[in-house]
């Protein structure tokens, strides 16, 4: 009986890491492409243009 309790309790706590794993590799991922919005949109730029042709 009190193997199986350890094993059970090990499993759960496996399952929980892989979660928080998954959970962090998600929230890397995400924060890069705000991080590549966030750039890209400053490239454009904004309000009135004037273009002068000579």
């Amino acid at each position: 009986m009190n193997t199986r309790f350890a094993a059970s309790v090990l499993s759960a706590l496996l399952y929980a890491q892989g979660l928080l794993g998954f959970a962090a590799l998600a929230t890397v991922l995400l924060k890069e492409r705000a991080q590549t919005e966030i750039t890209a949109s400053a490239d454009i730029p904004t309000g009135h243009s004037v273009i002068v042709v000579r």
